[in-house]
């Protein structure tokens, strides 16, 4: 019987994930199926539990289920503990669920292939929340000079901070602090949801100058409001979200088959599907 896989979300509809993993199986001649798994809100477990039963081997999981497969996991990757979401389950071979969060992976993956080697940058991260969570370890890993997160909510930003100190040189910076930044940043990553809205953070011009490279989670057709910011202030490069989401996904495939596969054409086919819509 053939391996089955699937991304469990609700909505899951827009999910790319299906065409990604196709593209990846053929590639690597994987003999598997993916599908996209419109889950009830309240019937996640049940739902994946169904699949496990039917010969379900791995599952990505997406908004709003990061949490939730966090909690039913017997085993935690150290990624996934810290980031406290799961986007990547596997039923191992004792019955057991192990969950990854390859989120941070695939961005900082996407970062490398655009920009090169992040060791020695100084990195802002806007926002707090599960995305910026799940990026902090993968960052410090690569020996960056200084990650400093900033949030609408201080305090957040602040315990963010604290979780992850001991894994490398992170800080919560403040509005205050922001404002009298003394030199700008090389990289900064936006993983608000701003741009879903068209707006931007409030944020001085005086954080980026032009060798920086801004990062925008989001994607779109367009630029996303958040890169035609930075743009207008005349930073060195923008990045969307797009070699994100198939970069986590290449190293979920990974987890999943022990094969790498190759991101730059399946993002090649994104990128143009992009552009006719």
């Amino acid at each position: 019987m053939t391996d089955r896989y699937a991304v469990f979300g609700n909505p899951i509809a827009h999910s790319k994930s299906p065409f990604i993993h196709g593209v990846f199986a053929k590639q690597t001649k994987q003999s598997l199926t993916y599908e996209a798994v419109l889950a009830p809100k309240d019937e996640f477990a049940q739902s994946l539990q169904q699949f496990w039963s039917q010969n379900g081997k791995g599952a990505n999981v997406t908004v709003p289920f990061k949490e939730q497969a966090f909690e039913i996991c017997d085993v935690l990757s150290e990624q996934a503990e810290l980031a406290g979401a799961v986007n990547t389950l596997t039923l191992l071979s004792d019955g057991r669920i192990k969950g990854d969060n390859t989120d941070g992976l695939g961005l900082v993956a996407d970062l490398e292939r655009n920009i090169g080697c992040l060791k020695g940058k100084t990195i802002l991260l806007l926002g707090a929340g599960g995305a910026a969570r799940g990026s902090i370890l993968p960052i410090l890993e690569r020996e960056v000079k200084s990650l400093q997160i900033h949030n609408r909510t201080h305090e957040k930003a602040v315990l963010l901070a604290d979780t992850f100190k001991k894994y490398g040189a992170v800080m919560a910076i403040s509005t205050t602090a922001l404002d009298n930044i003394e030199s700008p940043f090389d990289i900064i990553i936006n993983s608000t949801s701003a741009s879903l809205s068209g707006s931007v953070p409030q944020l001085p011009a005086s954080i980026l100058g032009e060798h920086s490279v801004c990062y925008d989670m989001m994607y779109s057709k367009e630029q996303t409001s958040f890169n035609v910011w930075a743009l207008s202030l005349g930073c060195s490069k923008v990045i969307d979200g797009l070699g994100m989401l198939v970069g986590q996904a290449a190293k979920s495939f990974e987890i999943w088959r022990n094969v790498e596969p190759e991101v730059n054409p399946v993002l090649s086919e994104l990128r143009e599907g992009l552009s006719k819509e």
